[in-house]
């Protein structure tokens, strides 16, 4: 079991201390040595995690030490690392849909420059966006940013959410970003049905 605490009189030159857990309760023991990847040496106020380990006596010592943020750091990164390389391929894999239905005709070269125009437009509003949360600027609605996603921006949307972490926790703006990509897909399939045949050479003339 993983505990978390501060720790306490640490004495650098003998390389112990104690860790007062948060909560309460008795403190820990805690050795230079039971710190696992350490970067830096701990001083007092340090949040840790730790292992309890008793030693007898009805007396524990602090193992397998992580510092608190190194913890937190460290645990998502797999996670999302693997989430970006399942986003990056999902996307690559509707281009290459797109790619082969206009290679056997079935859809018209300008569709993908569209998509890819748009999708960048709405990579670089996101990390704008993003910009502007921090330095407390001028923000992109979210009216803004389902519009562009809705309008063939949702390939886009979806790398920013992933690679730049903005707009990725918000259960509201994920439901609504979903359903702009339910719709682009419909007008996307709408295209091959016989009102889309007969109306889509007209669109197209105009660009």
């Amino acid at each position: 079991m993983k505990f978390q605490g501060k720790v306490e009189n640490w004495n650098d030159k003998k390389g112990y201390g104690f860790v007062e857990p948060n909560g309460g309760g008795k403190r820990t023991f805690v050795h230079i040595n039971a710190f696992k990847n350490r970067h830096r040496r701990p001083i007092d106020g340090d949040i840790i995690v730790y292992t309890l380990v008793a030693e007898g006596d009805a007396k524990f010592k602090a193992e397998e030490i992580k510092f608190a943020r190194d913890s937190v750091r460290t645990r998502p990164k797999s996670k999302s690392k693997s989430a970006i390389a399942f986003i990056e391929k999902l996307t690559l894999v509707f281009f290459i849909g797109l790619l082969a239905l206009v290679v056997v005709g079935s859809l018209p070269v300008i569709v993908i420059g569209l998509y890819s125009a748009i999708s960048l437009v709405t990579f670089f509003a996101y990390a704008s966006d993003k910009k502007a949360a921090r330095n407390r600027g001028w923000r992109i609605s979210q009216k803004t940013l389902h519009t562009l996603a809705l309008f063939g921006g949702w390939p886009g949307a979806l790398m920013a959410q992933n690679r730049l972490r903005h707009k990725s926790i918000k259960k509201e703006f994920k439901l609504v970003y979903r359903a702009t990509i339910l719709a682009n897909l419909a007008g996307l399939l709408w295209i091959y049905s016989e009102q889309g045949n007969s109306i889509m050479p007209s669109l197209l003339s105009r660009f």
